[in-house]
């Protein structure tokens, strides 16, 4: 499920991945990548708060993690998939 929300926000479809990252999260909520996910394309579409809130969870369910994928590109992630995260990301507040 966190592929597909993965794929779902790198491709645009913003509400899909809203959707998608919270059903992985409904079915997993220890796994803290669909978090991520979450927050950044809230952060495209919107609303802020709700976009804030998950950010704050997406950083607090694993900060070593979100650390790890976020403030560091992994060497897999395309440069402009990374852009684009780091873009719904800081539009949910993400300052780093």
């Amino acid at each position: 499920m966190n592929h597909i929300a993965l794929g779902l926000y790198l491709s645009g479809q913003y509400e899909a991945a809203i959707d998608t990252a919270r059903q992985s999260i409904r079915q997993y909520p220890n796994f803290p990548l669909p978090y991520r996910w979450l927050a950044a394309a809230l952060g495209q579409v919107g609303p802020a708060e709700e976009a804030i809130r998950e950010l704050h969870k997406a950083i607090a369910v694993a900060p070593s993690s979100f650390n790890m994928y976020v403030r560091d590109r992994m060497p897999w992630m395309r440069a402009e998939d990374y852009a684009h995260m780091v873009e719904g990301l800081r539009k949910a507040g993400w300052e780093g």
